[in-house]
């Protein structure tokens, strides 16, 4: 296998598992004030995501850093031409990771109302927008003879985008739904299976056409395949979360999540940014780095992943039960800090 078809693959494992784990923690965030209807629910939701949110987000970090040393050119023309969205998409992300630092500082309730409101926006705008990004990037983007954007803003608005963004907003819903299901016990887990039963059937009619669009307008055949397992996988996610069977549930979400991005992802290769002028599409051969600084990144992701992969699926063993309400109270009923994960 060349190295470039190599990176290439990595790259969407790596998109495979930010979405999987950051997934879920977007869904809790947009739900938190359905699930929640008062002070310590909201504290059970977040501490479902307090001590997992923060190292989720590294795979964004290594996706966006493995892309610009393996393919510069993907990387220089994504973020020209995307820049105002991924802007937006940033701060969306910082206001949030501020929110689920800073909301239990104070105890103050407008002062939490307002972080609140943070983490529900940061939340929902990157579940939007990564959905609307990905489908641009499968449909194919203007690019010049020199591989630089020629569009707008509205030309990223398009039909097929706005359906992929609604796509991702109701995948992560589900996810993180189901999620807490699994993690909590008592009403926030009742009204989580609710959202999973509402959420489910959308996401099938939505899901099912995006991806159907996706593979008969832009995927090679094969494509079928992994759009096929994307459709069962939510369909047996929501009948299971309905019948309160969540750790199977949300295994079929992740798995429906893992399909979805394969699908997308075969149906670019081998180009990783199309041109509606196919002439200047970019390609895993006209993108990538040199040999060279290929072979050096493989020897570092074959030593280094292993552990971060261990240290990661250790964070989630220290912290696998369930969460109550009697949790988030601590020594005379003072509260705990939201975020913190009661031990």
């Amino acid at each position: 296998m060349e190295l470039t078809t190599l990176w290439f693959l990595l790259i969407a494992l790596l998109w495979t598992g930010y979405f999987v784990l950051e997934g879920f923690d977007f869904g809790v965030g947009m739900l938190l004030p359905v699930v929640s209807r008062d002070e310590t629910d909201r504290r059970v939701a977040l501490g479902t995501i307090g001590p997992v949110w923060d190292g989720n987000e590294v795979w964004l970090l290594v996706a966006g850093g493995a892309t610009f040393a393996a393919f510069p050119e993907w990387y220089a023309s994504l973020f020209s031409g995307f820049y105002l969205a991924l802007l937006v998409l940033l701060v969306a992300l910082i206001l949030r990771g501020m929110a689920l630092e800073y909301r239990g500082k104070i105890d103050d309730d407008r002062w939490r109302r307002r972080w609140d409101a943070a983490i529900v926006g940061g939340s929902f705008v990157p579940a939007l927008l990564w959905g609307v990004a990905f489908a641009n990037i499968v449909r194919g983007v203007p690019l010049d003879a020199d591989h630089e954007y020629t569009g707008t803003l509205f030309t990223l608005l398009n039909p097929f985008a706005l359906l992929g963004g609604a796509t991702t907003v109701l995948l992560f819903a589900l996810h993180g739904a189901v999620f807490l299901a699994l993690k909590t016990t008592g009403e926030v887990r009742t009204r989580a299976i609710g959202v999973a039963k509402i959420a489910g059937p959308l996401l099938i009619v939505a899901g099912g056409g995006f991806l159907a669009w996706a593979v008969l307008a832009y995927g090679p055949l094969w494509t079928l395949v992994p759009a096929g397992v994307a459709a069962v996988a939510l369909v047996v996610g929501t009948l299971l979360a309905a019948r309160g069977r969540e750790g199977w549930a949300f295994l079929s979400t992740a798995g429906a999540i893992v399909a979805i991005v394969v699908t997308l992802f075969g149906t670019l290769f081998p180009d990783v940014l199309p041109a509606t002028d196919p002439a200047n599409s970019l390609t895993t051969t006209n993108a990538s780095s040199t040999a060279y600084t290929l072979t050096i990144m493989t020897w570092v992701a074959v030593a280094v992943t292993p552990i971060v992969l261990a240290y990661q699926a250790w964070t989630f063993w220290v912290f696998r039960r369930r969460l109550t309400r009697d949790d988030m109270t601590g020594e005379a009923g003072l509260p705990v800090r939201a975020g913190a994960h009661a031990r």
